[in-house]
């Protein structure tokens, strides 16, 4: 073989070669965008189905504030909790069909303490501040997907700021000051809005062309949790500015 019938060989398998790998970044991203997109279905329905249903009586009970959450709410919550920090912290001695069913358990799970969001707010605004999220999400995770800028340094930001938020939110639970909630709203918007675009980044460079399929599912798996989680607060922070009242 001569060197320019070579060189054009070597072209063309490296152009083949990246097309491969483009192909099967498009399929993973596509599974992960999949199970997300499911988890947070599932999430919506048992909320809807508890707050809706007879169910409402054993999860939640009538006071003079309003409905209040039962001790079954409490153990989804803790037991859910638990789930996503035993997927993280085991995913690598998992297989990808018992990840999956925890997916699904953590989901449902959600599902059942935030059923109380509909003793809140109106149906109506719970569904317009779900489109609004599922825009803002697409647009965010889409500048993670195609940006070339390495948003790092953005992401440890936005780790630190979830510290911050999750003590000051703890803080406030005792001064209940209107103000502070506003004030943390603001900044939960801000901080999982930005951790979308990190996090979508970082889910795309999980991917290897080397995976087996039961690493390449698993990574979905993982994946999903993790834009999964940015959604559903992202979600819960909007619904603090946009969500109408019931009373």
């Amino acid at each position: 073989m001569n060197l320019e019938n070579r060189n054009t060989w070597t072209r063309a398998d490296s152009v083949a070669g990246v097309a491969e790998i483009d192909a099967g970044l498009r399929a993973y991203m596509l599974r992960v965008y999949n199970y997300m997109a499911s988890g947070v279905a599932l999430t919506g329905i048992v909320a809807w189905l508890v707050a809706n249903t007879g169910l409402s009586s054993v999860f939640f009970s009538a006071g003079p504030q309003g409905m209040q959450p039962s001790m079954l709410v409490w153990g989804a919550m803790l037991v859910s909790i638990g789930l996503a920090f035993f997927m993280s912290f085991r995913i690598a001695s998992l297989q990808s069909s018992t990840a999956q069913g925890l997916f699904w358990a953590y989901a449902a799970l959600n599902g059942v303490w935030m059923a109380s969001i509909f003793f809140t707010y109106t149906e109506t605004s719970i569904v317009r501040v779900f489109f609004i999220t599922a825009a803002s999400f697409a647009g965010l995770s889409l500048y993670g997907y195609t940006t070339r800028r390495n948003l790092d340094a953005m992401g440890a930001f936005m780790a630190m700021g979830l510290i911050g938020l999750i003590i000051g939110s703890v803080v406030n639970i005792f001064l209940a000051s209107s103000a502070m909630h506003w004030m943390l709203s603001v900044v939960g918007v801000i901080i999982f809005a930005g951790l979308t675009a990190y996090d979508t980044q970082k889910v795309k460079e999980m991917y290897l062309e080397a995976d087996g399929h039961d690493m390449a599912l698993k990574k979905s798996v993982m994946g999903a949790l993790t834009l999964y989680l940015d959604f559903i607060n992202l979600f819960l922070m909007l619904l603090r500015f946009f969500g109408q009242n019931r009373e």
